[in-house]
């Protein structure tokens, strides 16, 4: 049971546990950095459940070098 929930939420699983693990630090010291601690969660689980629904990439990397490539040429 353990490993199909691993298998098909495993990237939510582990971007949760690095917001939780890099967010522990601001979770200490007070309120604002406690909603920084929730902002640092969020994060995490959204690059995840990514990862877990094979959707690639949050920025299309290659349509945006295109753009700048073909915007800014220097020797056209």
């Amino acid at each position: 049971m353990l490993k199909s929930i691993w298998e098909s939420h495993g990237g939510r699983i582990l971007g949760a546990g690095a917001g939780i693990g890099l967010g522990i630090i601001y979770f200490i010291v007070g309120f604002w950095d406690m909603l920084f601690f929730a902002l640092l969660v969020f994060i995490g689980f959204t690059l995840g459940k990514q990862r877990d629904l094979n959707l690639g990439s949050i920025f299309p990397w290659a349509r945006i070098w295109e753009w700048l490539t073909s915007r800014w040429s220097m020797f056209k």
